[in-house]
């Protein structure tokens, strides 16, 4: 959310995304840091444990989501 927030204060649209877990964690850490709007992306939980192939497959689907919110903030 950190990343996410100082990108966005320099106009630079950004996603942040985390595990469903730890959802609420970052609403609050968006809220905190002046983005309230900032909504997390969520992605299956855990990573950790993933070996890199099934990150990927983690990652490649969330490339539409992401692309839709990049899309949406910045015609906004």
């Amino acid at each position: 959310m950190h990343d996410g927030s100082a990108l966005e204060e320099r106009g630079v649209p950004s996603v942040a995304v985390c595990t469903e877990v730890f959802f609420a964690a970052g609403k609050v850490q968006a809220r905190v840091l002046g983005h309230s709007d900032l909504e997390p992306l969520t992605v299956a939980h855990p990573i950790q444990s993933l070996t890199p192939d099934e990150i990927r497959e983690r990652a490649e689907s969330a490339v539409e989501k992401i692309v839709e919110r990049l899309t949406k903030n910045n015609a906004a």
